[in-house]
């Protein structure tokens, strides 16, 4: 019994000493990785929680918590879920003046008038998509027109899943530019 509590007082004090050793450097690393400090303090925290409830022997204590602390990030990408369509096609209920883009995308009806700007919309969003880089291009395609889930599109192209959430980023914030000279145009039509 002496000795069981000898070992979890030795393993509470390495857990302690590995933790103030490398706390602030770790911070670091995923505050430039995340949106908001909030964020940062709340993904270190799980990761200092994780290490501390493993059970299993950690030969290379640093390595390991870096490597959680990656997967930490990532899995807060996906639970944010960055900007989308919603993003790039604004949302109905900001205020009577707004332009409903879904309504170009998705044929719930089919006048003259709504083809015609349906067709506009396509080409923008074509000539849009052919501006950007290849990866960012292929990402965006893949993942919010024909659905492919990060992780599957990871698995086919050997990119991590922050990576491809990266360009997928950077592609909304270019055709959300890009689409909004579109939608003041409408607008103001």
């Amino acid at each position: 019994m002496t000795l069981a509590i000898d070992m979890t007082a030795e393993r509470n004090k390495n857990i302690t000493s590995t933790i103030k050793s490398i706390s602030n450097r770790l911070f670091g690393f995923i505050r430039q990785r995340v949106a908001s400090i909030e964020d940062a303090e709340d993904i270190l925290q799980d990761v200092f929680y994780q290490f501390a409830g493993n059970t299993e022997p950690i030969e290379q204590a640093t390595g390991w918590l870096y490597k959680v602390a990656r997967n930490k990030i990532t899995d807060n990408y996906r639970k944010h879920k960055l900007p989308l369509s919603d993003d790039v096609l604004g949302n109905a209920d900001t205020d009577e003046d707004s332009f409903n883009w879904k309504e170009m995308m998705l044929p719930s009806d089919s006048t003259p008038e709504t083809e015609y700007l349906r067709n506009i919309f396509w080409e923008e969003l074509k000539a849009a998509l052919d501006e950007l880089p290849a990866a960012q291009r292929e990402v965006f395609i893949l993942n919010e027109i024909e659905g492919v889930p990060f992780k599957d599109i990871a698995e086919q192209t050997g990119e991590s899943v922050a990576t491809l959430i990266s360009r997928k980023r950077y592609a909304v914030l270019h055709l959300r530019n890009r689409l909004s000279v579109l939608k003041d145009e409408l607008l103001n039509y």
